[in-house]
């Protein structure tokens, strides 16, 4: 979920200013590589409706910008630093750096780092001889090429939603920037590729805000103009405590992926908003306001609307709630919003893989009535009592227990009175069928809440659901008036 908001406000921002969207595939750590990721990646964004412009900087027919692809020019970049006394070949062993992080935390350094204090009694080319290093380097000796920051600099810039950010050099570390299995660290690629793709914002998550500065420096280093900073606000789990996380929607049953996914080392499987019966639409409207607002109490709104409403100085500092029962009623509302037809094809499918045949024509009427009170299309199934013949109290515990509560021998002269009527009634329509149930009422000097429980649970089987005489309508007059006998005769059976 984190991912795809991240990309959802950079798809709003530059679709808002005339801009690009691309999609880059960052992997230059190949030891983090996910088989499938990529495709994953792709389908998501398809999923959500966030569709990559087609660019140069978007591939050819195999697919999107991958760092991996290219990281000849990346060392070319590594060089020029070097070239420019900002940066330098370091040799050390991962025993030296070992023995070097043992020795600071002997001396009490709390957090050791290879840094403009360390570094000169490590082996690099700023501690070595010109000669010594391009004989380490001529006989191959394996080296990774380091950030050489600046001993004493105050680094400035100013976030879009946090403001000024200011940080002293002597708490960032010479970070690698070229590995020696010959791919650049994600800290170049992506000044490198940012500075070639004219990038005019960097959007991006909470968790990079400490690398940030690192950024400026590189930046600095090169002579380019950086972009602008915007570092959006964690997601927190529902109770506000800490980042949300995949273990929290197993533990608490609601997805945090878009789609189902499997993870192909470990064999775990998470399920997705799409499989679980989401709406895209409601998926990323529900994303677009975890941290950010447009200024109005509007909740419900599309992309497009999205877009001209988007601003980067409304989004929040603070992490953003999430809210899985929030999340429910955005899809419910967008199902409302579903054409009855759409819905009433999808219902007949279900009701179809549930061993229920019934027309189409009849599931859309059955779904007009069924959607308001539905979440997802799979709830409407509850209402499968309006596609089969005959009582719906029939093996139904729970029905006939809420019957024996509410049952009153008052009441049966009432409903056999209107019994009456319905064979009389036409049309056998709402319209005609509510005020012949109030007249049986006057008649009978009894009030709906002695009567209407039990005409709900006679026909329908349950408390909840649509109207009784839209559901009445929708069975037909021989089916409500069986129901109706059949449910007379259970509770004449109990006295």
């Amino acid at each position: 979920m984190g991912g795809v908001r991240t990309a959802l406000y950079n798809y709003l921002f530059a679709r808002k200013h005339g801009g690009q969207f691309l999609l880059r595939i960052e992997d230059t750590d190949q030891t983090r590589f996910v088989p499938g990721a990529e495709d994953y990646i792709k389908e998501s964004l398809e999923w959500c409706g966030l569709i990559p412009d087609e660019s140069p900087w978007v591939g050819g027919p195999d697919g999107p910008y991958r760092q991996s692809d290219r990281k000849d020019l990346y060392r070319q970049y590594a060089d020029e630093l070097i070239a420019k006394d900002k940066a330098y070949y370091a040799f050390d062993t991962p025993e030296e750096l070992e023995a070097m992080r043992e020795r600071l935390k002997a001396a009490g350094v709390a957090a050791p780092a290879y840094n403009a204090v360390t570094r000169e009694h490590m082996k690099n080319s700023l501690t070595l001889s010109a000669d010594e290093t391009k004989e380490r380097l001529a006989r191959g000796d394996e080296f990774v090429i380091r950030l050489k920051v600046p001993r004493h600099a105050e680094v400035r810039f100013e976030d879009i939603i946090r403001g000024w950010v200011v940080v002293h050099s002597a708490n960032i570390d010479d970070k690698v920037l070229f590995k020696s299995d010959g791919m650049p660290t994600y800290h170049l690629a992506n000044i490198v590729d940012d500075h070639l793709m004219r990038i005019t914002h960097v959007i991006r998550g909470e968790e990079w805000l400490p690398s940030a500065p690192l950024h400026v420096l590189i930046y600095e280093a090169f002579g380019w103009d950086r972009p602008q900073f915007a570092h959006l606000p964690l997601i927190l789990k529902p109770d506000g405590n800490g980042k949300l996380s995949k273990r929290d929607g197993d533990r608490l049953g609601f997805p945090v992926f878009s789609l189902n996914w499997t993870d192909p080392t470990s064999g775990e499987k998470s399920s997705g908003y799409r499989e679980r019966g989401y709406y895209p639409q409601a998926f990323i409207n529900m994303l677009a306001l975890l941290g950010w607002n447009p200024g109005t109490d509007q909740e419900i709104m599309s992309l497009a609307e999205l877009t001209a409403l988007f601003d980067l100085e409304r989004v929040h500092k603070g992490g953003a709630k999430f809210d899985p029962e929030k999340t429910k009623w955005f899809n419910q509302q967008y199902l409302r919003m579903r054409p009855d037809a759409e819905l009433g094809t999808q219902l007949q499918a279900r009701l179809k893989a549930n061993g229920i045949d019934t027309t189409v024509e009849l599931a859309t009427q059955a779904a007009g009535l069924l959607k308001e009170r539905a979440t997802f299309v799979e709830d409407m199934l509850e209402g499968a009592y309006l596609f089969t013949a005959g009582s719906p109290l029939k093996d139904n515990l729970a029905a006939n227990e809420e019957l024996k509560k509410r049952w009153k021998p008052e009441a049966a002269p009432a409903l056999e009175a209107y019994i009456a009527k319905l064979s009389g009634l036409s049309p056998f329509a709402p319209a005609t069928l509510e005020p012949a149930f109030n007249e049986v009422l006057q008649e009978k000097g009894l009030k709906v809440g002695q009567v209407m429980p039990l005409y709900r649970l006679f026909v329908a089987g349950r408390m909840q659901g649509p109207g009784m005489f839209d559901v009445s309508a929708l069975l037909g007059r021989e089916e409500v008036i069986a129901r109706l006998n059949a449910g007379l005769a259970l509770c004449a059976s109990w006295a």
